[in-house]
């Protein structure tokens, strides 16, 4: 899947970034029909402590968008938490399409 990962006001390291594709690709299991996504990340102030990396997550698939955001101590327990979020929705998304059929 192609993905563009955008890291705001810092720079995130390779592995990050290979782990955030490696993770995201595994949608793909789930749903083979995402056409691309897009990753934020940010350092969020003054909230939940230590808890402050923020993830956003947006994949478009044919006529729908999903996004998920979740904030915690680090960038890959947030990406986890991401992309169960998005995992529910793909599955919810799917077996709304094939209700219809």
């Amino acid at each position: 899947m192609k993905l563009q990962i955008q890291s705001i006001h810092f720079d995130a390291d390779q592995k990050l970034l290979d782990f955030i594709q490696k993770k995201v690709d595994k949608l793909e299991t789930f749903y083979d029909r995402i056409t691309d996504g897009e990753v934020f990340l940010k350092l969020e102030k003054g909230s939940h402590g230590k808890e402050n990396k923020a993830v956003e997550i947006k994949i478009n698939l044919p006529g729908d968008t999903l996004f998920s955001k979740e904030i915690n101590h680090s960038f890959e327990a947030a990406t986890d938490e991401a992309v169960e979020s998005l995992r529910r929705q793909v599955k919810k998304h799917k077996e709304k399409l094939f209700a219809k059929v």
